[in-house]
């Protein structure tokens, strides 16, 4: 039997067992694109091998040249920057008014106790569930779409920084009290690192509330937006249109998640996490 003997491990040599790496590791920048790269080269074969229906779901190059047609017309523009304006306002006033009942119902006990089951009530009701009050409330014009997004904003913006700030570590709170911290001084560095996070997940939420409060409120009395636009293509069966206005839709809440994603990693690049 021979005898195999085993080599001296060079000197200086580390033989410890390697730690495993539990990470996601280096991310590609691009992979974020790559489900809805997916779909779209999906749909592209489905379409050209004929296994998706024209009549049930238009090909995608259907949807460029008639998008290229709705420009030349100056639809497509128009609709899109009513469309844009009505989900600005309703977003920046159900964002504001979310962060600042969060603050309040998350910094004093007595706002928590006035605000967040009022919230939570809210909460369980389908924001387009309350279309009939306002439209008894506020009449059927713009006034009332606006109010639908922000109510639909309100909510997630409401919920998420809520919980951010009810959950910061009170050994934050009890060292900003040892170095004897203005209020302001405690907002700034302990409230607002640590409400950050959660605002920045309830604004992509809320983003989300906006377009689908959006596509609702522009079927009701709208002479202008992209809802407008599919209502009134749906009314003359020009399926081609139709599908315009929904890929518009996917790509507006799309492009508007990738930038409240980048804005979070720059404003929050001092963070390290799971994702880095």
């Amino acid at each position: 039997m021979a005898l195999v003997s085993e080599s001296p491990a060079p000197a200086g040599a580390d033989s410890r067992p390697r730690t495993r790496r539990l990470g996601l590791g280096s991310g590609w920048r691009w992979g974020w694109w790559i489900g809805p790269a997916l779909l779209l080269v999906v749909w592209t074969i489905g379409s050209a091998t004929g296994w998706i229906d024209k009549r049930i779901l238009p090909a995608p190059w259907i949807a460029v040249t008639t998008s290229i047609d709705l420009i030349a017309q100056g639809r497509l523009q128009a609709n899109l920057a009513v469309s844009a304006w009505r989900a600005a306002q309703g977003l920046a006033l159900g964002t504001l008014a979310g962060v600042v009942v969060a603050l309040i119902s998350g910094l004093t006990l007595s706002g928590g106790y006035l605000f967040d089951g009022l919230v939570q009530v809210k909460r369980a009701v389908p924001s387009l569930a309350l279309i009939p009050f306002f439209i008894l409330w506020f009449g059927i014009g713009e006034y009332m779409k606006v109010m639908v997004i922000a109510i639909g904003a309100f909510t997630p913006i409401y919920i998420h920084t809520h919980n951010a700030l009810r959950g910061i570590d009170i050994r934050y709170v009890e060292l900003a009290e040892t170095l004897r911290l203005s209020y302001p001084q405690f907002i700034r560095h302990v409230v607002l690192p640590g409400a950050l996070p959660g605002f920045f997940l309830g604004l992509r939420f809320a983003l989300i509330g906006s377009w689908l409060g959006l596509v609702v409120v522009e079927e009701f009395n709208a002479t202008s937006g992209i809802g407008y636009m599919i209502n009134l293509a749906r009314n003359y069966a020009q399926t081609d249109v139709m599908l315009v206005g929904l890929v518009l839709y996917a790509l507006l809440g799309l492009a508007s998640d990738y930038g409240v994603r980048w804005l979070e990693r720059r404003t929050l690049a001092w963070r390290r996490t799971l994702a880095r």
